[in-house]
């Protein structure tokens, strides 16, 4: 028998049917009409190939089959209600480690805060934060257990994982707050320094450029670097400017820095959490994923300064 054609539900009404021995009164206590009663006897009929109920005087008379099925089906749907009425587990007891994939951009972000909402709803509860290999790579660590939970852009997912958008990010351009691109910054202002790119594998080419050379103009590539995180240091010391996520920065140190909207449109992106469906059982993972959705959704709702 194909389980996934069974509805629960038909055997709740025989449960009834099968106690009360009636049509009607079993309708009624499972709050149903009558003709839908019956409708669920005749299925459940053709379901055990036995007519289960006979007809008789006032009530109706089980078959030896039915009779049978009585304690097996109460002990079946006791069972069911007891996992769906299972109570939350106490997250102060749970002992586990909980591994976090995430792109740089939002470590600093969450870590700090996560901790400290850890330590007062789950203190024995371990958050492993992981490198960034890439989504693909991500995807398949989910996959194969060797993570719980991702940061990052998942543009699309197939149906084994789960996927939240988190904020929304629009990128800026950053500076030092003294740099003599700051004042009457535009285009040609923004074009007359050199540049820092983020690239993990070195390249100097990007959309961004893309659009430039529709409008006859170019940017000079000084550096590369290989992290989001390592920016802020290079432009503090240097005449080089940015195009950056705008929580990028460290709100510790937003005086010392300068943004704008970038002079060509250059387009945001979304931050997703993800994990394998798997992990929705999982009290541990799941608390961790609603602390992370929190303090980013706070951060999502403070726009960094322009």
């Amino acid at each position: 028998m194909n389980l996934r054609g069974v509805d629960l539900n038909l055997l709740v009404v025989l449960d009834a049917l099968l106690d009360e021995a009636h049509v009607s009164r079993a309708a009624e206590r499972v709050g149903l009409s009558q003709p839908a009663a019956s409708s669920a006897l005749e299925r459940c009929r053709h379901l055990f190939n036995d007519p289960l109920l006979l007809r008789g005087r006032g009530r109706m008379r089980l078959t030896a089959k039915a009779q049978a099925l009585q304690q097996p089906l109460r002990d079946i749907l006791g069972q069911v209600s007891a996992l769906l009425d299972a109570p939350e587990p106490d997250l102060k007891s749970l002992t586990q480690t909980v591994r976090l994939i995430t792109a740089e951009l939002p470590p600093a972000l969450v870590t700090g805060r996560i901790y400290e909402q850890l330590r007062q709803t789950a203190p024995g509860l371990t958050l492993a934060v992981l490198p960034w290999q890439g989504a693909q790579a991500t995807l398949e660590a989910l996959a194969q257990g060797r993570a719980d939970l991702a940061i990052s852009v998942f543009p699309t997912i197939d149906a084994d994982f789960a996927r939240r958008e988190l904020l929304r990010e629009r990128y800026v351009v950053a500076m030092r707050r003294d740099h003599p691109a700051a004042a009457g910054f535009d285009l040609d202002r923004w074009l007359a320094f050199p540049h820092v790119l983020v690239s993990g594998r070195g390249e100097t080419h990007g959309p961004l450029d893309e659009a430039l050379a529709r409008l006859g103009r170019k940017r000079h590539i000084g550096l590369v670097v290989p992290s989001f995180l390592s920016v802020p240091p290079l432009l503090l010391s240097s005449e080089l400017i940015a195009l950056l996520p705008s929580r990028t920065l460290p709100p510790e140190e937003a005086d010392r820095f300068v943004t704008f909207e970038p002079p060509v449109a250059v387009e945001g992106f979304p931050l997703h959490l993800a994990w394998h469906r798997r992990s929705e059982s999982d009290a541990a993972v799941q608390h961790i994923a609603r602390l992370i959705e929190a303090v980013l959704g706070e951060a999502a709702a403070v726009s960094p300064p322009a």
